[in-house]
């Protein structure tokens, strides 16, 4: 392993190393993601036993889409969480069976399904989603404040950027 060279004191693998004509940048920017989405993932899953111990960590966050955008569709929470009508309907009967969301039939389609999430579910959901922002204010608490904007902010660039 050897410096990376750009005075952060990581440490990258030869392999790893900027290749000449690569952007040291994106190299970077993938390495520092690649990091961030597996303790995300790590997260998740224990956030998903917080709310319920037989909650699947790929069903919290249908939890908190519902929570934050309110009742939906199916089809709609399985296009914007990116999987497919089967796997869909296995993760909303797991979460009804356990009682943190109800389904009902949609009055403007009667083929399809309105979800919502049980006042039980919000509130196990909210207390969570609260305790990990007090974590954030903790792990965070030698930052400015103007600068945990503009990572959001950035964050939120980033996003957008992506679903392009």
């Amino acid at each position: 392993m050897h410096e990376d060279g750009n005075g952060d004191g990581h440490r990258v693998a030869p392999s790893e190393a900027p290749r000449s004509g690569e952007d040291r940048e994106f190299l970077s920017l993938e390495r520092e993601l690649t990091v961030l989405l597996r303790r995300a993932r790590a997260n998740q899953g224990e956030m998903a036993r917080e709310v319920h111990p037989d909650l699947e960590p790929a069903a919290y966050g249908l939890l908190v889409r519902l929570e934050e955008c309110g009742r939906q569709r199916a089809t709609e929470l399985a296009a914007y969480i990116g999987v497919g009508k089967a796997t869909m309907s296995r993760q909303l009967r797991a979460l009804e069976q356990l009682g943190l969301v109800t389904r009902e039939p949609d009055p403007a389609d009667g083929r399809a399904w309105l979800v919502d999430v049980t006042e039980e579910g919000r509130s196990r959901v909210s207390k969570v989603r609260e305790a990990r922002r007090a974590r954030y204010v903790s792990q965070l608490s030698h930052w400015d404040r103007g600068e945990v904007a503009e990572l959001a902010r950035l964050l939120n660039q980033l996003n957008r950027g992506m679903e392009k």
